[in-house]
């Protein structure tokens, strides 16, 4: 009879497991990360196959950054209008014509693992620019992160508005959030499981013990 009772204990026992086991499944909560930082920044040009496109490479740096995140490297595409000298760039060759060529990048970096990547466009003047930029991704804290950030530049120095012979200082500053997606535990859920589990088992070792009295 103890073996008996042991095995319908064992029984109940192994259904709260099951239960346990199956509300396994997460919930997806998304945290928002506010950000805004200045990175001094120079801008170089190279020219490609189409005249008046160029391959445009950002670098820049901040000791004031939110997250650790005090570097900015761009490598996008960008064209100029002859007749009123505005730039238009875009993380996108395709954008003017280009083929063949790596699609642009963004990465905002540090000395930690948090990373973000993004993709941008917006124009540029002789004094200024606008800009946007879409996040699509990260590492370390910012994996799978998503949002948008907008971008103004002060054009301090531009001898050159082609940027060919010297590179062109601007200071860029982005501002606006993005989301990260995280998947997070349903406590509830699983205390209910697990108490539906340890009822059952007791029912059933009480039904069991009625009957052998019986």
């Amino acid at each position: 009879m103890i073996k008996s009772l042991y095995t319908v204990w064992l029984f109940g026992v192994a259904l709260t497991l099951i239960g346990f086991g199956s509300s396994t499944t997460k919930a997806i909560a998304q945290t928002s990360y506010p950000f805004q930082a200045t990175y001094n920044s120079e801008i170089t040009n190279k020219e490609t196959n189409i005249p008046l496109v160029l391959d445009t490479t950002v670098i820049g740096e901040t000791l004031d950054a939110p997250y650790g995140l005090t570097d900015l490297i761009i490598r996008n595409y960008s064209q100029v209008d002859p007749n009123t000298g505005v730039v238009t760039y875009n993380s996108d060759p395709a954008t003017f014509g280009l083929q063949n060529v790596p699609f642009g990048t963004l990465t905002l970096s540090g000395q930690g693992n948090d990373k973000l990547f993004g993709t941008n466009r917006g124009t540029a003047s002789l004094e200024s620019g606008f800009g946007t930029i879409s996040i699509t991704g990260g590492e370390g804290r910012f994996r799978g992160a998503t949002g948008t950030l907008d971008v103004f530049q002060t054009i301090t120095s531009n001898p050159d508005p082609t940027g060919l012979t010297a590179p062109i200082i601007s200071p860029a500053t982005l501002s606006g959030s993005f989301l990260v997606s995280q998947a997070v535990p349903e406590p509830k859920t699983d205390a209910m499981l697990v108490g539906i589990g340890l009822i059952g088992g007791c029912l059933m070792l009480r039904r069991h013990r009625r009957s052998s009295t019986v």
